[in-house]
């Protein structure tokens, strides 16, 4: 075992060699306090400089806010046929003369849009004095009998109990009942889009179409029924291939209409085969 020893000079002898200290020398470097005073000074005009702007830019919106160069003169209003235009103005409460820059319109379209006959409202300022107010209507498709009689929309969506002044030149959906669409609303939805997806189906038809029908009926095992609107003769589809059950009824509709008034039943459910039920009192028929 060797015996390591300091010397006077910081280095260590081992026999008769030596080793250099494991140990490096720092040199500590002058401060340049040039370099940090002008770093501070840019620091320091960069922060007076920002306080300017964000004043500069307050003060310039209170000027704005205050100007009449951007005071509302004019509210223009695209769309809406069962709402008129003072109906609109006033559901958002924009007044004549109120800064542009202090309307919300947001909470402006958000109001416009808690009227039953509104499903979208879209309001833009036009620089410097006008505002936009674009409103998408809901299109009545049917009116359901949830207990009390509603339009339903093309979307499949209640909207609005009928009132006074109410167009009822719709056909009327029955069957459902409103405690069971808010349950299960997915399903609601899904049935009273697929009423409406019938609706349109019977509006593209010639000879038995949406003006032979007074009726669309769900029953309790969610199979359609129609009604014609001549003698009240359900028409039986089911829940399937409804487009081509209609097919099928369309190509004898001509020889069955004159003896609507005679019939009890046309039942579309069977295969290729269309199934006529007469009063009691005359008897039955298939064809």
């Amino acid at each position: 075992m060797q015996d390591y020893k300091a010397n006077s000079s910081g280095s260590f002898r081992t026999g008769t060699h030596r080793v250099k200290a494991n140990r490096k020398k720092q040199q500590k470097k002058p401060l340049n306090v040039r370099k940090i005073l002008h770093r501070s000074l840019w620091v320091g005009v960069l922060g007076f400089t920002s306080c300017l702007v964000v004043f500069g830019l307050g003060l310039l919106l209170q000027v704005l806010q205050s100007s009449d160069l951007f005071r509302v003169d004019q509210v223009r209003i695209v769309g809406g046929s069962q709402l008129s235009q003072a109906e609109i103005l006033a559901l958002s409460d924009i007044q004549n003369g109120v800064s542009t820059f202090a309307l919300d319109l947001e909470l402006i379209g958000r109001k416009i849009e808690e009227n039953s006959w509104v499903s979208r409202a879209r309001v833009e300022r036009i620089f410097p004095r006008q505002v936009n107010i674009v409103v998408s209507e809901r299109v009545p498709a049917a009116i359901i009998n949830l207990g009390y009689l509603y339009y339903l929309d093309q979307a499949g969506e209640v909207f609005k109990v009928l009132g006074r002044g109410d167009s009822f030149d719709y056909p009327v959906v029955t069957g459902f009942v409103r405690d069971e669409l808010l349950q299960d609303p997915l399903l609601g939805r899904e049935q009273l889009q697929r009423v409406v997806a019938l609706i349109d189906d019977l509006k593209q038809r010639r000879s038995f179409n949406l003006n032979q029908v007074s009726e669309i009926h769900q029953e309790e095992n969610g199979g359609l029924t129609l009604f014609t609107l001549t003698g009240g003769v359900k028409v039986k589809l089911g829940e399937g291939g409804l487009a081509e059950k209609l097919n099928r009824l369309e190509r004898i509709y001509a020889e069955l209409k004159p003896r609507l008034e005679a019939l009890d039943y046309i039942d579309l459910n069977v295969d290729k085969r269309i199934i006529v039920g007469i009063e009691p009192r005359l008897g039955s028929a298939a064809s």
